[in-house]
């Protein structure tokens, strides 16, 4: 596996089992402990986002939903050992590939969309007054501007208006993008 050494870790994509999400990433996280495959498989993610579920009597309760239903990304060095190894782990179904059968990486585009990598505010080039798009969680679409900038929680006070009025929420770098 001495050639493959010099590839750069990419983000792919694992269709697994209905409800298998979690299974299949803890097995994946174990297999590669077990086999000290560190230096080849980098991170598995299951991404959630937080989702306002309303229930009986009016009340309002925060519950975590999968971003993508039977679906797990993991950041790796393909190989052929590698391929076969994460595909015979229990939970996973198959890579998301291409016409002949070899796993299809992640753009860069589509790893910013799914937030599978944290977002560094120097990435970002936001400032205070700035005018922003809310890309993910409920609020999603809607246009805001950044009213204060938290570096030390890693998140940004928007100003949204909803329903003829100005309300100010507290987001993740992740969750936005400059206009």
């Amino acid at each position: 596996m001495a050639e493959e050494e010099k590839q750069q870790p990419q983000w792919y994509v694992i269709n697994t089992l209905f409800g298998y999400e979690n299974i299949a990433k803890k097995n994946l996280i174990q297999m590669v402990e077990t086999n000290g495959l560190q230096d080849y498989i980098f991170d598995v993610v299951v991404p959630e986002e937080e989702e306002v579920v309303e229930r009986e009597g009016g009340k309002k309760k925060f519950v975590m939903r999968k971003k993508f239903p039977n679906y797990v990304f993991i950041k790796m060095i393909y190989t052929k050992q590698i391929w076969y190894m994460v595909k015979q782990t229990r939970g996973v179904r198959d890579f998301c590939s291409g016409y002949d059968g070899r796993p299809l990486p992640m753009t860069a585009e589509e790893v910013k969309r799914a937030q599978l990598e944290e977002v560094k505010f120097e990435d970002l080039a936001i400032a205070v007054g700035d005018s922003v798009t809310i890309i993910s969680g409920p609020l999603k679409d809607f246009i805001g501007e950044v009213k204060e900038i938290k570096a030390e929680q890693q998140k940004l006070k928007v100003a949204v208006s909803m329903f003829g009025r100005e309300t100010t929420v507290d987001l993740e770098y992740g969750q936005v993008e400059k206009l």
